[in-house]
Order: structure tokens, then C-alpha cells, then sequence
């Protein structure tokens, strides 16, 4: 009979006391970024300069950051020897903001803010620094799932931070092979 009470009355405290509700999930952070997360590649054939490339943009630190890698060869021309440029950035929320950091190979060091102006176009402004040229980065595509990304990389001399002109002019695709 003990045992009868007992469990009559562990089910009475479980009904009057339900576990705790889980906590309600995170609204995804990155839902924007969906469409241009993973692989892209620029291939030498379809760049004027006959330059090759890739980038990766991946969730990383579970889902808190994202990650993006990007490798670049460039052919010798006009007496310049072939170079390669490694570089890597990470994006992350600060505040009700997001930034990015990025280093390069070459050793630089860029600090950004960056906005969505369109659903489908973000956009990377370099701070403002004295002396210092500035750099914006946007990426470019259509629909959800695209499969061809355009990026244009910008540069303002340090007598007119807002008056950028193109360097890169690209478009990328997406990559189905596995890369590092």
C-alpha cells in the first residue's frame, strides 16, 4: 500500500509541477546570408585578368559567427609576377549591428560594418581611419538559391573616403566540389 501512495503522489507533484518549458528557439541569426552560404569559385577562364579563385561562407562557432575564406591567384602580367592572396573574415553580430574582421596574407587588417541595403545585397564599409584609403565590399545575387553571386570590391583614396572606385568586378559560382 506504501508503494501505491507513494506513486500516487509523485504523479500528483509532477502534474502540479510540469517540467520547465524549453526555452523558445533563437530566431536564425544568419537568414539573410542563407543564399550565399558555401563555396563559390571564380574560374581563370571567365576573368578578363585570367585570374582563378574561391570563397567559403560558413556558420562556425555554432552558428554564432560566420567564417569567410577566400583564395585568389593572379597570373604574372605587364612585368608583375603571379601572386596569391589568402585572406580570412569573421562577421559577427555587435549590439543590433554586425561587423567584420578581416586579415590577409599581405597584412592587412579591415574593420567593417555591414548592412543588407536589399535582401539581396550585402554590404561591407570599411571604418573610416585618418590617412587610411577605404574599402567596401558588396555581394550581389538573385533569388534564393542563386547560383551565380556578383561581387565588386571598391577602394576610396584617404582624401575621399566616399568616393570609391572599382578594383575587383567579378562573379563567382557556386562550387560543387569539396575545397579547403
Amino acid at each position: 500500500m506504501h508503494t501505491l501512495h507513494t506513486a500516487a503522489l509523485i504523479l500528483s507533484l509532477l502534474s502540479a509541477n510540469p517540467a520547465p518549458a524549453a526555452p523558445a528557439p533563437e530566431a536564425e541569426p544568419w537568414a539573410a546570408w542563407a543564399p550565399i552560404l558555401g563555396r563559390w569559385v571564380a574560374e581563370a577562364k571567365t576573368q578578363p585578368d585570367g585570374s582563378s579563385g574561391w570563397f567559403s561562407l560558413e556558420r562556425e562557432v555554432r552558428g554564432r559567427v560566420l567564417v569567410r575564406k577566400n583564395h585568389a591567384e593572379y597570373p604574372a602580367a605587364n612585368g608583375r609576377p603571379a601572386s596569391v592572396h589568402d585572406d580570412l573574415m569573421v562577421i559577427y553580430p555587435e549590439g543590433k549591428k554586425t561587423r567584420a574582421d578581416y586579415w590577409d596574407n599581405e597584412g592587412h587588417v579591415i574593420h567593417y560594418e555591414v548592412s543588407f541595403p536589399e535582401p539581396s545585397k550585402v554590404v561591407f564599409l570599411s571604418d573610416p581611419a585618418p590617412g587610411a584609403p577605404r574599402f567596401r565590399l558588396t555581394y550581389s545575387w538573385t533569388g534564393a538559391t542563386p547560383a551565380e553571386v556578383a561581387l565588386t570590391f571598391e577602394i576610396a583614396p584617404p582624401n575621399a573616403p566616399d568616393t570609391f572606385k572599382p578594383y575587383i568586378t567579378t562573379k563567382v559560382r557556386r562550387d560543387g566540389s569539396a575545397r579547403n
